[in-house]
């Protein structure tokens, strides 16, 4: 059984359509089932990072390395990669406060958050993220 959904999606000629939706995990997982040869370079590549993914968590170094080259692929000066490593330090700081005295993920951690953004931004994290113009992406990134 697969997790799929149907939305309304916008066609080339304006009009919105129903089409099926899976989310990334639902769509790898059916590459995975897939018994083409021509599914084969997907389920390689799905190997290889499961693979990489796995010694990341064996030594973490290897996924902070990871982090630092792609961040130079997209172009990233080496002066940013050690401000967003040291930004990315800073405010694990408060979250692993959190986590040890028994404050729950998910809500919890957002409201949080949202008070110390809006301390030092003057806007919420919503209002910040309208302000730049993103839905989902991490507003770490664009900050400036």
């Amino acid at each position: 059984m697969t997790n799929c959904h149907r939305l309304k999606l916008p066609a080339a000629d304006g009009k919105n359509y129903l089409a099926d939706v899976a989310t990334d995990e639902t769509l790898l997982r059916l590459v995975q089932s897939v018994p083409s040869p021509k599914a084969e370079p997907i389920k390689l590549w799905l190997a290889k990072v499961g693979y990489e993914r796995m010694q990341e968590l064996a030594d973490l170094a290897l996924s902070l390395d990871r982090a630092r080259q792609t961040w130079q692929q997209h172009g990233r000066s080496d002066k940013w990669i050690q401000q967003r490593m040291t930004g990315q330090e800073t405010r694990n700081k408060p979250t692993d406060y959190w986590n040890e005295h028994d404050i729950k993920q998910g809500s919890e951690f957002a409201i949080l958050t949202n008070i110390i953004h809006q301390e030092g931004a003057g806007v919420s994290v919503a209002q910040h993220k309208a302000m730049k113009g993103l839905s989902s992406h991490n507003l770490c990134d664009h900050m400036i």
